[in-house]
């Protein structure tokens, strides 16, 4: 857990697959960059990430799942693209649900620990 702009607390999800593959916010935010751009590469440039690192990371979940999860078409006459499948929406929504009931199964905790949070140090830093 860390804090977020607000300062308050926050749970962050991530799911460990074996082979050291992972699923977590950043790769659930990249698939819903593709859904509302169309495109791999804009929805990297919206992160500040390269095609390459976006690339590979839709190849990643690609290979997680036996359903791909983002369908590319190359450029040509027509351009190229890409879009979120049915699957890929599924775990998207799967993803963002799991996200909702841990921060509500634990939010008395999170509230234990904002009321017991050290206050703000000085900016001296006594």
């Amino acid at each position: 857990m860390k804090n977020d702009a607000s300062g308050d607390l926050r749970v962050i999800l991530r799911v460990d697959f074996p082979q050291a593959e992972r699923l977590g916010r950043g790769k659930m935010l990249l698939l819903e960059r593709i859904r509302e751009t169309g495109s791999i590469s804009a929805a990297g440039r919206s992160m500040d990430m390269s095609y390459r690192r976006a690339w590979l990371l839709v190849d990643a979940m690609n290979r997680m799942f036996s359903s791909a999860v983002v369908e590319s078409q190359r450029g040509g006459k027509q351009g190229g693209g890409a879009a979120v499948t049915p699957f890929g929406e599924e775990l998207l929504a799967r993803f963002r649900g799991m996200e909702e009931k841990a921060k509500a199964a634990l939010s008395a905790d999170l509230d234990w620990l904002q009321a017991n949070r050290a206050k703000e140090a000085p900016e001296d830093g006594r």
